[in-house]
């Protein structure tokens, strides 16, 4: 496991809507991301309109990996998101703050408990500026070497004769 070289810390905002399902009251998401950390205490109502309400869900760290940096420039040069994972729980609030991450492959590596509610929210200036100059800093272009297959021995594959092994015996 290696060690994150940078980290910026983000406020999380989440939405509560009310669902039209007979099988469930709300339907939750994150929406946004704060470029820092607000003085509210998490899952904080922020606002109220109708059936949707909007809760600080809490603060969380966007950490940057030197092995990353090909990830982060594909995010980059993508839609410059942040996954943020929501885990359910068995009290309320329903969900807790799992992670925040710029990598691609660990927000959609979030998805495989098929458990957690991940969502894309749009990148706040200041982690887009940090990465930015992440990226810069220790990105080193790796290489691509293809692999060659080891050639096929067409001998190895023959069939051999049932009867002829039968006569060696």
């Amino acid at each position: 496991m290696s060690t994150a070289l940078k980290a910026i810390s983000v406020g999380i905002i989440v939405e509560r809507r009310k669902a039209s399902s007979q099988w469930i009251d709300y339907l939750w998401r994150p929406v946004a991301a704060l470029g820092g950390v607000p003085q509210a205490e998490p899952w904080t109502v922020l606002s109220q309109e109708g059936d949707v309400t909007t809760f600080y869900a809490g603060a969380a760290e966007v950490e940057f990996f030197r092995s990353a940096t090909a990830n982060y420039r594909d995010n980059l040069a993508g839609d410059q998101s942040l996954w943020v994972a929501l885990r359910p729980t068995e009290s309320d609030p329903p969900y807790s703050l799992l992670a925040v991450t710029a990598d691609p492959s660990e927000g959609e590596s979030f998805t495989e408990t098929g458990v957690d509610l991940v969502e894309l929210v749009p990148m706040p200036d200041i982690v887009r500026e940090t990465m930015i100059d992440f990226v810069a800093e220790h990105h080193v272009e790796q290489p691509f070497f293809k692999r060659k297959r080891d050639r096929a021995d067409p001998e190895a594959m023959g069939r051999r004769d049932p009867l002829k092994d039968e006569d060696a015996s």
